[in-house]
């Protein structure tokens, strides 16, 4: 058995904090654990392009009896996401080896960390809505949301051909959702059954007109008097969230990395020792970029 050395220990409490913080971060994810989510674990920096595979568009050529068949081999489509965000966040834990002992009081620490760092993902997708050309916006500023516009949003994007075995999502901010449950057919049992005893007791919308609806705190609002909310209608593979590992400490900083990577999610933990506060330092960071692939699978809905 190893003997326990102050090395041993230190890369035991990065890897303890690396293993906690992904899941931290992906519980509270909205936008990011709805989109198409590229991650691999090679080395970028800030300013890479990464190119996105998307399934090409093919159209069937009508052969005439006696021709000639040809068969062609599309190149395969790919949208273009550049790595310009290198978002961290950092915090301090003044007896590091506690943590070891008592979990909870590591997730204390990092809780706050966590949400920094997920808002900061949620908020760059939300604001993607400017980027959905395609489809024609529905709804008006300062109005509230009508059944009649969610249908017309699940309207334009079968129009647009999204595939019926995609699923569908609706990201509203708080007012909207509570417009939606207040739907009168929708939010009483005997027209709307089961989801409507859920939105009239536990509160949750669920689904309505082949949506998945969800809200967030980070919906973007413009102008002032009438303020526009720009919710947003989507399939995943309308937006992109594309992530790359961050390198290593330079040799001899004192510093150590672990990097935590699940699900197409990926980070870098770094443990270091900050001698103005005489405390373990913890940074979490991250290097991504977001973008829209499919301009037609979405659809922006204001209210």
């Amino acid at each position: 058995m190893p003997a326990i050395t102050s090395t041993n220990v230190a890369n035991a409490i990065v890897k303890l904090v690396a293993v906690d913080a992904l899941p931290a971060l992906m519980g509270n994810l909205v936008m990011g654990n709805l989109v198409n989510r590229d991650f691999e674990p090679s080395l970028a920096q800030a300013g890479d392009t990464i190119n996105v595979p998307i399934p090409p568009t093919m159209v069937a050529n009508n052969i005439s009896e006696g021709g000639t068949v040809q068969t062609q081999n599309p190149a395969l489509a790919s949208a273009q996401i550049v790595l310009n965000t290198h978002a961290e966040a950092t915090f301090q834990v003044p007896d590091v080896t506690k943590v070891l002992a008592v979990p909870d009081l590591l997730r204390l620490y990092m809780q706050p960390a966590m949400v920094a760092l997920a808002e900061k993902i949620e908020f760059d997708l939300l604001n993607l809505y400017g980027q959905f050309t395609a489809n024609t916006s529905l709804g008006a500023p300062a109005t509230p949301l009508t059944e009649a516009t969610i249908d017309a949003a699940e309207t334009a994007l079968f129009e647009a051909k999204v595939p019926a075995n995609q699923p569908k999502y609706l990201v509203v901010d708080s007012t909207s959702y509570s417009v939606l449950r207040q739907i009168p057919r929708f939010s009483e049992f005997s027209s709307a059954g089961d989801a409507g005893l859920r939105a009239l007791i536990d509160g949750a919308v669920g689904k309505i007109k082949d949506f998945y609806v969800f809200r967030s705190q980070y919906v973007p609002k413009t102008g002032t008097a009438p303020v526009t909310v720009h919710n947003l209608a989507f399939t995943k593979s309308a937006l992109g969230l594309v992530m790359r590992r961050l390198p290593q400490p330079l040799p001899g900083t004192g510093a150590i990395a672990e990097y935590a990577e699940l699900g197409n999610f990926g980070m870098r933990v770094t443990m270091s020792y900050q001698p103005n506060t005489l405390a373990q330092q913890f940074t979490v960071d991250v290097l991504y970029g977001v973008g829209v692939l499919r301009n037609a699978h979405g659809v922006q809905v204001r209210s």
